[in-house]
């Protein structure tokens, strides 16, 4: 094996983690393997000493930590930082997922996943449980299921929001993402990521416990509202259905509805929604998006997303 070329490249986002990237970085230069890695990190110009220690890693690794330093925000710019700095240096046949505020607890989390994607070449990715730490209650919160013992998924069960997938998880065939054709959604996610690798193939949820999503005031996710996370969520449909023009991408929209949505964001965007309406009726016709449309406006709650489903199945037959 040609030790100079790595067998995964992790890309790790980081952004003002000053007092969560150590951790971060030690969950990866304790991996356990008998392949060499790297680490590709993005900062984006962090203002509190998130560079300091970074640099201290790559001090120290010099083989592994791969990093860039942002001198200006670049996310603040509209850039999509992944795709742009991180997605476009891998070297790897395989690449792992992790930001600079969650951490990996399994020595032998690389090992584990690439062992697997090896033995099953029609696997296009793999993940495994994890647990979540509350920053500010300093509370680590065990929500990984005792019980399971593995699980593959694939595109219909991400549409139907059986996530089997968390980014710190993650790891991916390079050959499964076409980074021209990735670019082509203009907007990045990481449920756009997974729709376009699962497009290509399946997935395999490992039962192990191998890393910690951290839950803090800072993070992306908890600083927005529930009907704001809602809102990026179907932008970020919308982009999908934009590229995909298809039957699964507008049935994934439609699960959206299955969801709790309160009628002042519909009422607030709601030309938006009215682009969202145009799409299902397209592929599920009036009767149907006129139903859902009435359902969130006059109740206001979620939806059973079993008879969402089987109504869009039906009017899609009937349409053809």
């Amino acid at each position: 094996m040609d030790k100079s070329i790595p067998v995964v490249s992790i890309c790790c986002a980081t952004y003002n983690h000053v007092h969560f990237i150590r951790q971060c970085l030690d969950g990866f230069v304790m991996q356990k393997t008998d392949f060499p890695f790297e680490v590709l990190i993005h900062d984006d110009a962090s203002t509190d000493g998130t560079q300091d220690i970074i640099r201290e890693y790559e001090a120290k690794y010099p083989d592994i930590i791969k990093p860039i330093y942002q001198k200006e925000n670049q996310y603040s710019k509209g850039v999509r930082v992944s795709l742009v700095y991180n997605y476009s240096r891998v070297r790897g046949k395989y690449v792992a997922l992790c930001e600079g505020d969650d951490y990996w607890t399994d020595p032998y989390k690389l090992q584990k996943q690439v062992d697997f994607l090896e033995n099953h070449p029609d696997y296009v990715m793999c993940s495994h449980q994890f647990n979540q730490y509350w920053q500010e209650e300093g509370r680590l919160e065990e929500i990984a299921d005792p019980h399971f013992k593995g699980a593959d998924y694939d595109l219909p069960n991400l549409i139907g929001g059986r996530w089997l997938t968390q980014t710190l998880t993650v790891m991916y065939r390079r050959s499964a993402l076409n980074l021209q054709d990735y670019e082509k959604y203009g907007m990045s996610m990481d449920m756009i990521l997974f729709y376009a690798l699962l497009k290509q193939g399946k997935g395999y949820c490992f039962p192990d416990v191998m890393a910690v999503y951290r839950c803090h005031k800072g993070g992306v996710w908890s600083e927005v509202s529930l009907n704001k996370q809602r809102l990026m969520e179907f932008k970020a449909r919308i982009a999908i259905y934009n590229k995909e023009q298809s039957y699964e991408a507008a049935l994934f929209l439609a699960y959206q509805f299955a969801k709790a949505l309160s009628r002042l964001l519909l009422l607030k965007h709601w030309e938006m929604f009215m682009t969202v309406a145009h799409i299902l009726n397209k592929h599920f016709g009036w009767r149907f998006t006129s139903k859902i449309y009435l359902q969130k406006l006059i109740l206001g709650h979620g939806l059973v997303w079993e008879n969402v489903a089987d109504e869009c199945a039906q009017h899609a037959r009937k349409r053809i």
